[in-house]
């Protein structure tokens, strides 16, 4: 990934995750947040384990993120970005379609 590329990513992620990261971790930590997203086995949802990914990218510095780090930033972005579209009628503050996206770093009541 070169320089453009990277900085678009960084440009984006950082539009698209509103959560500050003591405030995800501490979403991370509900019920809520561990029911929602599809779960592979029983286990732990992808949005969850994204969430945590999201946390320690926010505590790295941008110099020292790793071009996977830039690659899971795109994938949020595309996911944050499609999810957003895809809003259902209605009241969404407990809905599982805010929830999912809080596990991706994104709380659209924000």
């Amino acid at each position: 990934m070169d320089g453009d590329e990277r900085q678009e990513t960084w440009d984006g992620f950082r539009e698209v995750v509103n959560m500050a990261p003591a405030d995800l971790e501490a979403w991370l930590d509900t019920d809520e947040s561990r029911d929602a997203g599809h779960h592979q086995d029983g286990g732990e949802s992808t949005g969850h384990a994204s969430g945590r990914r999201i946390v320690r990218i926010q505590r790295t510095g941008k110099g020292d993120l790793s071009d996977d780090d830039y690659e899971h930033m795109r994938k949020v972005v595309g996911y944050v970005r499609r999810h957003l579209a895809q809003r259902p009628s209605g009241d969404v503050e407990d809905s599982r379609w805010r929830h999912s996206l809080m596990n991706w770093g994104h709380d659209p009541l924000a």
